[in-house]
């Protein structure tokens, strides 16, 4: 059992915890996480939380980039995938920290640094992409609005 700040206490099976070997920037004495869904989004939708397990006051908003980014490709060095234990590519889970200020529409999304989980071995990491299109601060409301925008157009 976690107690945490955002999700009251919540019971975390041995199985489900992911090992980051070196934390997360600025959290490295934190390397025990879980990644929680609500019941809505289930593994479908686009938000995510991984929440510590060493720390219940720490947990980092998430989203599948791919839920709003089709194209999105990180160039990742092998020795992070090394690290994973890479074994095939369905194994292998890609999120983006979201910073969600006060006002929603200025949220932002790190697409510079995706957290790769391997959902095999349950390690994961924070990396650096090698691609320097993605930006640290790219703003996901709005990219989430053009997106529905388009779906709705495509639509009719």
């Amino acid at each position: 059992m976690v107690q945490t700040r955002h999700f009251g206490q919540i019971n975390v099976e041995e199985d489900k915890i992911i090992t980051f070997r070196d934390g997360m920037p600025g959290f490295t004495n934190m390397k025990n996480y879980v990644l929680l869904t609500n019941e809505e989004n289930q593994k479908e939708g686009p938000f995510f939380w991984l929440q510590s397990v060493d720390d219940g006051e720490v947990a980092f908003a998430l989203v599948n980039p791919h839920a709003v980014y089709p194209d999105y490709s990180p160039e990742i060095k092998d020795e992070y995938v090394d690290f994973l234990g890479h074994n095939a590519p369905e194994d292998l889970s890609v999120f983006n920290v979201v910073v969600v200020p006060e006002d929603i529409k200025d949220m932002t999304v790190n697409l510079r640094a995706p957290i790769l989980i391997n959902q095999t071995t349950k390690r994961g990491a924070q990396v650096i992409s090698e691609n320097q299109e993605y930006g640290i601060r790219q703003y996901l409301y709005q990219d989430m609005e053009k997106l529905k925008k388009a779906f709705e157009e495509g639509a009719k």
